[in-house]
């Protein structure tokens, strides 16, 4: 009990009598303040060179993180613009015709740009938080377990969300199909207006919209890209002469390759490949031809018309359709000669009954 007082007389300070029965805390010396400043100050000395090296480190990472980030996207955007440069510096040329047009361009460049954008940013930054977390001591394996399983519960449960996103990235990275292309998907056919990396749109021949989900694409027929082939199956007569009706095909194909557009939507001659079967009354010739991606079916109604024309110029009869029954009425009727059934054919009709010239007679029945 007798070293406060001592202390306080060595501070330079009489200690004051506290009052009988009161339970104030003692106030704090100024020695005592002293030993804190001074214990503050030497914590404070001690450590400040691990805090500094430790602000330097982070606004390092940071700063580098920034500026890599800063460079990989400018990279991105000047590769996609070459790519749209060069595309548009090829429009108008023979190799030009054969690529796609220009907002099939437009939006498959700013969707690979924006995937590598962000997949670029998500990369950098995240591999930076990492590195700033370690650098205070911070154990990452339990952050990375938690963030593994949550990355598994949201797969689980956003799979399709998932699949159809991954789907659309290797569509747009492979360039299975673009805006302007007709393509088959299986569940939707119809040409394609917009690209997505969830959803893609496509417009019906009869003017639906069709958005179809890219995960549930299980295959895909292009008929846009590369060449198409139009056929037409012509049936005439099995009496025709086959020289007459190829010479005929050879002039129709050989004036249609000539004029314009058909010339440039033409890529080979008009061929007539023979007949395609044979039946009792009626063959059936094939004519096939390579042409431009999507124009096939014009191709062919030109083609038909054509044929049509100069058949009907040659008198050569095209059957089948609407003909056969035409070319039916011109031929006489087998049955024409035979004799509807009769009534009097049945002995047990009325009507024999009625011309009998003598009636059976019943026979009596026998005397009692």
């Amino acid at each position: 009990m007798s070293s406060l007082p001592v202390v306080l007389l060595a501070a330079g300070a009489s200690p004051s009598p506290a009052p009988s029965g009161s339970t104030a805390p003692a106030v704090p010396s100024l020695q005592d303040a002293q030993e804190s400043a001074t214990n503050a100050a030497s914590w404070v000395e001690q450590n400040w060179s691990t805090w500094l090296a430790m602000g330097l480190q982070i606004l390092l990472i940071v700063v580098i993180a920034v500026a890599l980030r800063a460079v990989v996207r400018r990279a991105i955007t000047k590769l996609i613009d070459r790519m749209a440069r060069t595309a548009q510096a090829v429009d108008g040329t023979a190799l030009g015709g054969l690529l796609v047009n220009t907002e099939r361009r437009r939006q498959r460049s700013a969707a690979i740009g924006s995937v590598l954008r962000s997949v670029a940013s998500f990369l950098i930054m995240g591999t930076a938080a990492l590195m700033v977390l370690s650098t205070f001591k911070i154990n990452l394996a339990p952050l990375l377990a938690s963030a593994g399983v949550a990355g598994v519960a949201i797969g689980f449960g956003a799979r399709n969300l998932v699949t159809d996103f991954l789907s659309g990235v290797f569509m747009i990275l492979e360039d299975q199909y673009g805006v302007g292309d007709v393509i088959d998907a299986g569940v939707a056919t119809g040409e394609v207006i917009e690209v997505g990396l969830r959803v893609t749109k496509l417009r019906g021949s009869d003017g639906e919209i069709w958005y179809v989900r890219n995960g549930e694409v299980k295959r895909i027929g292009n008929l846009s890209q590369g060449w198409a082939t139009a056929g037409v199956d012509v049936t005439v007569r099995s009496s025709e002469d086959l020289d007459k009706v190829k010479d005929t095909l050879d002039a129709v194909a050989e004036q249609m390759s000539k004029e314009e557009p058909w010339n440039e939507l033409l890529w080979g001659p008009i061929e007539v490949l023979g007949l395609d079967s044979v039946l009792i009354d009626s063959m059936v010739v094939r004519v096939s031809a390579k042409t431009m991606p999507g124009k096939a079916l014009s191709v062919e109604r030109e083609l038909r018309w054509r044929i049509k024309r100069a058949f009907d110029a040659a008198q050569i009869r095209i059957v089948g359709g609407a003909t056969a029954a035409e070319d039916a009425a011109d031929t006489p009727d087998p049955t024409a000669s035979v004799a509807a059934p009769s009534v009097f054919s049945n002995a047990d009709s009325a009507q024999t009954k009625a011309t009998t010239p003598i009636a059976p007679q019943q026979p009596e029945p026998p005397a009692k």
